[in-house]
């Protein structure tokens, strides 16, 4: 499985204001919504890389959940497996909800959908579930 290299940035986050902040947080969403993981996690690195505030780890952990389903999706098992935790570890500190969205259902659906990656055999096929993690507003 080749490795999914960044794309070249030309991002100033010195003039991303809150509304571009907020429109791409939003895209970000619509974007993980529609199954497209790795688009979402451009429009989340947006937000993170712009934001110094507490609100950056909660973004950081929103681009390790995008990937580790990208990973997932890519059936590359090993790149899933070790985002995991870091995307847990990151938005545990959100719990129960944050930025309108409930951050506790969103971990227990990562979970879900995670587990039989977390139990499989190295050399293990896992389907991508047929219902993948949501971002659901609280």
């Amino acid at each position: 499985m080749p490795r999914v290299e960044p794309e070249e940035q030309d991002f100033d986050p010195d003039s991303f204001g809150a509304a571009d902040a907020e429109a791409a947080f939003a895209e970000g969403a619509r974007l993980f919504e529609d199954g497209a993981y790795h688009a979402a996690h451009e429009a989340f690195e947006r937000c993170w890389l712009a934001n110094e505030a507490a609100d950056a780890d909660f973004f950081k952990g929103l681009i390790q959940a995008c990937i580790c389903l990208h990973h997932f999706q890519r059936e590359n098992l090993d790149g899933a497996r070790k985002l995991y935790q870091g995307h847990r570890r990151l938005l545990g500190a959100f719990l129960p909800a944050h930025r309108g969205i409930d951050v506790a259902r969103f971990l227990a659906e990562m979970q879900r959908a995670l587990a039989p990656v977390l139990r499989a055999r190295r050399d293990e096929r896992v389907p991508f579930p047929g219902a993948p993690p949501r971002l659901v507003r609280a």
